[in-house]
């Protein structure tokens, strides 16, 4: 059974790692290369489209995964293994979901609001972006080099 969490931590880490970084490495870079205007109605967009059935499983189930593998390693005497992805889930938490919570969607709400323009908007959405894209890739490597351990 740890095997299954196990596997499912990694698909949902990496998922998420990925759809980071290629808001980091592509759309923000191709939403700077356009007019603000449009930039802000295309990232409107995406806020309003991301909140999906498809989504929100895996983004919010990534670190209960990790956890749920990590208290069952720890159960079944891995305790190196355990303790690797009770630390992946601590890592997707705070760098991922407290980043989202307390960043990232305030300033999604902020645009969508009117409250925010784009060029104040983008270079600090974009750096707590990273944030979750390094936190979910090392929540990925933490979890791989657990499995490795069993």
């Amino acid at each position: 059974m740890s095997t299954a969490f196990a596997i499912i931590s990694l698909l949902f880490n990496g998922l998420m790692a990925g759809l980071f970084y290629v808001f980091s490495t592509t759309i923000m870079p191709a939403f700077a290369a356009i007019e603000p205007a449009q930039a802000t109605a295309a990232m409107r967009s995406i806020n309003r489209t991301i909140l999906n059935p498809l989504f929100l499983p895996v983004f919010l189930l990534a670190p209960v995964a990790s956890l749920v593998a990590g208290v069952l390693l720890l159960v079944g005497g891995a305790s190196a293994a355990g303790v690797l992805f009770l630390a992946a889930a601590a890592v997707y938490l705070l760098g991922t979901l407290a980043t989202t919570a307390v960043l990232n969607v305030p300033m999604n709400n902020a645009l969508e609001a009117g409250g925010l323009d784009w060029p104040a908007y983008a270079p600090r959405w974009t750096t707590w972006n990273h944030v979750r894209s390094l936190s979910c890739a090392a929540a990925l490597v933490l979890g791989g080099v657990a499995l490795t351990l069993v």
